[in-house]
């Protein structure tokens, strides 16, 4: 049974009675394509997750679907990242497969060293997909027809690609995170094959320097001879019925795979949706010269990042799929695409606000299991929670991700200490090891080791601050009499979120339930202050409950009593 009431159904609906009209029977085709120039960053992941969500609905209803991804390793290398020895500069035209891994790594290629943590991160994520190499299919003489045809409707390709080329592209995005984020983000540059000699498709590899700062000089259709020269000063001509070093140019080789693959649903970013960009332009060339159709091929916004202290992966650039997934759950990470259409852009929080987010994930899984969720709400949190195939893992105890980072700051990782926290946060039903709330608790405790700035690190006191206890007036020595008074008996989480709220409550000679007023708030406020110096030197910290359990009862007296 498929999912009703939200956008991915409804492109399903359209997908799947586009692909009857087509091939009526046949498995549908869903497609994407990763460019592995670099680290591929979160805003890709969205080229992979929209049709992901949309052929896994599709697998939900029963019908064959196949969700191709495209490595384009057969792209030529741009440019040297940051932080990558600038002699990489000489494999500058070359195919990505063709340039060393970044130093240290332990793959045999550039491709393949950025390639892998993406694989992971997708096996991670449960998405079902047969990848494809470009390299492979390029130099296996995979797409020998689809070239040969090119070639010879070049002046038709030519006159197509002349339709579009006055047109302005749209301007180039302005905020610096977007900037950084479309650098890289196409599967290949927005050459269309244009050249002083005469238009040509087809771009060789240089046989001698392997780059592609080729020039073809002529072409003979019945032969197939090609004669191209190099800027390297090396020139030859090959058969290209038998040449399979080089590739089509991107404007041609993106509709050339639509028919090829019989592509039915492939969205583009906004950098391939503009006037005369290669998703327009596709449109043309694949039914004019390949015979095939369009996708539906839905245009997919921005995706931005809250907080990225310390990002290791790009060193300046914008974090990956394996980044984020070192810091929340896969369903999490699932969720974010899966709610949001894709022409709505969307922030992943990497900053305090992946707190906030996961308590709102929480809630949504709480209004699921009692049935209140909206329909739209429910469909995404079950794209999130599971595929076709099956559940994705889950933390069998959810304890709320703030408590669990609160614990990870407090402890800095001792196991002993983190267990003896979350066995007390509810006595009543305690939990008795670790693995309960894994992996949630290890996504936490990367998120403060590596996210959480050092200034907001919580550092507990190791003796008493004797001065500002010798220094409190009488109602505070009172605050904090009742409090240690009441440890005993309060020692669980909701047992010291009473007590610490109840203090102030008492002291004002009101009940423990009483609601709070304006001038109960700032007793409460002021209070709060003071536990925060007395036990980390300073005026806020973790959540009170939370930090009173970790700091222990007995040397909680020993702070707040001296």
């Amino acid at each position: 049974m498929g999912i009703e009431a939200d956008w991915v159904s409804r492109f399903a609906d359209e997908v799947i009675a586009e692909a009857e009209r087509r091939a009526p029977g046949e498995p549908i085709v869903c497609a994407s394509g990763l460019s592995p120039s670099g680290p591929i960053h979160l805003g890709n992941l969205r080229e992979v997750m929209t049709p992901h969500l949309v052929a896994d609905e599709i697998r939900r209803r029963g019908h064959a679907c196949v969700h191709l991804i495209s490595w384009d390793d057969y792209d030529r290398f741009r440019k040297v990242p940051s932080g990558i020895d600038p002699a990489w500069s000489e494999h500058i035209g070359k195919p990505l497969t063709s340039v060393p891994a970044p130093e240290g790594s332990a793959y045999p290629n550039w491709a393949e060293h950025f390639k892998a943590p993406m694989a992971e991160a997708l096996t991670e994520l449960g998405v079902d997909y047969v990848p494809i190499s470009q390299t492979e299919r390029y130099t296996s003489g995979g797409y020998r027809e689809q070239i040969l045809l090119a070639m010879r409707e070049r002046a038709r390709i030519d006159e197509i690609l002349g339709r579009y080329r006055t047109k302005k592209a749209k301007a180039a995005p302005v905020d610096a995170d977007e900037a950084a984020a479309a650098e890289g983000s196409g599967a290949a540059s927005e050459d269309d094959g244009s050249a002083a000699g005469g238009y040509y498709p087809y771009k060789p590899y240089c046989a001698l320097c392997e780059r592609d700062l080729t020039t073809v000089t002529g072409y003979d259709d019945e032969s197939t001879e090609l004669a191209y020269t190099c800027a390297c000063g090396f020139g030859e001509t090959v058969r290209l019925a038998e040449h399979d070093r080089g590739k089509l140019v991107w404007k041609v080789d993106w509709p050339m795979r639509w028919a090829h693959e019989g592509v039915v649903f492939e969205p583009s970013g906004v950098d391939h949706s503009s006037p005369g960009s290669s998703f327009v332009v596709g449109g043309q060339i694949v039914g004019e010269v390949f015979g095939g159709k369009q996708p539906i091929g839905p245009m997919y916004a921005f995706v931005g990042i809250s907080g990225m202290a310390k990002m290791s992966s790009s060193k300046g650039g914008v974090p990956t799929a394996a980044d984020a997934l070192e810091i929340m759950e896969a369903p999490l990470l699932r969720w974010l695409y899966a709610r949001r259409k894709p022409n709505q852009s969307f922030k992943i929080a990497f900053d305090q606000e992946i707190q906030r987010l996961y308590d709102e994930w929480d809630s949504l899984g709480r209004k699921v299991a009692d049935g209140t969720a909206q329909p739209a709400d429910l469909a995404a949190h079950a794209r999130a929670v599971g595929t076709a195939e099956g559940a994705l893992p889950v933390t069998p105890r959810p304890v709320p991700y703030r408590t669990l980072a609160s614990i990870a700051d407090i402890t800095t990782g001792d196991e002993e200490q983190t267990l003896r926290i979350l066995r007390d946060l509810d006595p009543a039903d305690p939990v008795t090891s670790l693995e309960q709330v894994r992996p949630r608790l290890d996504r936490a405790q990367h998120w403060v080791a590596t996210q959480l700035p050092a200034d907001q690190r919580t550092r507990v006191l190791d003796e008493p601050d004797a001065e500002l206890l010798a220094g409190l007036g009488e109602e505070a020595r009172e605050s904090l009499a009742l409090l240690v008074a009441g440890l005993d008996e309060h020692w669980s989480l909701d047992g010291l979120t009473a007590l610490v709220y109840g203090v102030p409550k008492l002291r004002a000679g009101l009940p423990a339930d009483a609601k709070p007023t304006p001038e109960l708030k700032v007793a409460q406020r002021e209070f709060f202050a003071l536990l925060y110096r007395l036990l980390v030197g300073r005026d806020t910290g973790p959540r009170l409950p939370t930090l009173l359990l970790a700091v222990g009862e007995a040397r909680v007296r020993k702070l707040l009593a001296g």
